[in-house]
């Protein structure tokens, strides 16, 4: 087991040291809270020893930073006499077990290997959740692609912990049924899974329903509310369109997420919550950080775990399976049975690029069930567009009409930034109106896409 001692006194730090490598753990230290807190975030740690009373950080502020920012080494307190209330506390806060101090060498032992045997266990226990999990993965997700199964790969591993966990891709590529997946392969999946789409709710409404409000915090609260932090208390809260959120609430979640506290509209006191966040978004972030319309210190409070889905025509090996899912989940809600899909008809499905995802998909095969004539869909059952020529990305020549990097995604940005700068002869200003976007977004693309000074399409 890998330990950090975090204590103010040199001589017990030293002591432990020497005590502990002797019964084979592999020993750190750092000799304040504040010190401390960095350094196990930084590095895994089975177990940290924290005193209970140091300046500045204490060891019960310590343990609050640590699990609001995710930590998960079990810590056990060193109270000295006089502050075992303090160590209690931490308890209650989440701690595994405290010493008092003055103590014996074999008490800090027999501690420590209840904590490492405690660990073995639940080691065992994700691993047999992990192997289960594996074998029987929901059925909303479909997962043939190499892209698909790297995604869920990165899912299996975070689910155990409280890491915050952002999901990028476009619109329709199904990143609320990745976070409930997430939500079902983790500790928390008995406890609710509430999704909020942050774009849906108006400004005006968007903090109350986050955070909750008291009675009287403004016209028409006639009674206090719980918020939805407060509502997924010991569970997982996705939000959606995270781009969305307006800038003064951004502030706020920032603070919930490191503090582990929200605090309702019109109340003086904050309230804990322990929750997982999961949040989404078809924007990117990175460009609204450098256009100063997205916190750059909440973009890195929740980027910690990145997963991306990528849209539909970018793994095709997985639209026959999501056709006979999709297929099967509209006729279990109309109450008919499975038709036959003409051969014409699956090609017609599997030729077009679904601009619109695995929502486009869907909305196609239920439309396609409507209009079907007995149990079989044929090729003029399927939408007129799902018909026409398909449209692939464009390579590097010949763009057309809109050049917004919304319109054509993520992976063409490099190639449509080159276009855009030919058209208007260099010119970045134009350039950045061409994209939609701002010079200053602009000119952190060129700099993270690696495009120089003279290079075009």
């Amino acid at each position: 087991m890998k330990l950090l001692i975090i204590d103010d006194e040199p001589g017990l730090r030293r002591s432990l040291r020497l005590l502990l490598s002797e019964e084979g753990f592999e020993v750190a230290e750092a000799g304040d809270g504040g010190t401390g807190l960095a350094r196990a975030l930084a590095e895994q740690f089975d177990v940290v020893l924290c005193d209970v009373r140091m300046p500045s950080v204490d060891g019960l502020e310590f343990l609050r930073r640590y699990r609001a920012a995710g930590g998960t080494a079990l810590v056990i307190m060193m109270s000295a006499y006089g502050s075992e209330d303090a160590a209690i506390a931490a308890m209650k806060e989440g701690a595994y077990d405290y010493i008092p101090k003055p103590f014996r060498a074999d008490e800090v032992v027999l501690v420590l290997r209840k904590a490492e045997e405690r660990e073995r266990l639940r080691r065992e226990v994700e691993s047999l959740r992990s192997a289960l999990g594996s074998g029987a993965t929901s059925p909303d997700i479909v997962a043939e692609s190499p892209a698909m199964r790297s995604a869920l790969d990165v899912i299996a591993k975070v689910a155990p912990h409280t890491t915050t966990v952002l999901i990028t891709g476009p619109s329709g590529t199904g990143k609320e049924v990745l976070a409930r997946e997430l939500h079902r392969l983790s500790p928390r999946a008995g406890q609710p899974f509430v999704a909020v789409n942050c774009a849906a709710i108006p400004e005006s409404l968007l903090e109350s329903e986050l955070f909750g409000h008291v009675r009287g915090a403004f016209t028409g609260a006639v009674g206090d509310h719980k918020g939805l932090f407060e509502e997924s208390a010991g569970g997982t809260l996705f939000l959606d369109e995270i781009g969305e959120l307006p800038t003064p609430l951004q502030a706020k979640l920032l603070r919930v997420l490191q503090d582990g506290e929200v605090r309702r509209v019109g109340d003086r006191a904050a309230r804990r919550v322990d929750v997982r966040v999961v949040a989404a978004t078809a924007r990117e972030l990175e460009a609204g950080v450098a256009a100063g319309t997205f916190r750059e210190d909440l973009f890195y409070r929740l980027n910690v775990i990145a997963v991306r889905l990528p849209p539909l025509v970018e793994r095709p090996e997985d639209v026959p399976a999501l056709v006979r899912v999709l297929l099967a989940r509209h006729c279990a809600r109309l109450g008919i049975a499975v038709p036959r899909i003409e051969p014409d008809a699956l090609r017609a499905l599997l030729d077009h690029a679904w601009p619109g995802n695995v929502r486009e998909l869907s909305n196609a095969l239920e439309r396609a069930l409507v209009l079907a004539r007995g149990r079989t869909v044929r090729r003029d059952d399927l939408p007129a567009a799902v018909l026409e020529p398909a449209v692939r990305p464009p390579g590097a020549k010949g763009f057309s009409g809109d050049l917004t990097l919304r319109h054509h995604g993520a992976d063409l940005e490099a190639e449509i930034i080159r276009e855009a700068l030919q058209r208007t002869g260099g010119n970045r200003r134009k350039a950045a109106d061409l994209l939609g976007i701002s010079v200053r977004a602009l000119f952190y693309k060129l700099k993270s896409l690696g495009i120089r000074d003279g290079e075009t399409a």
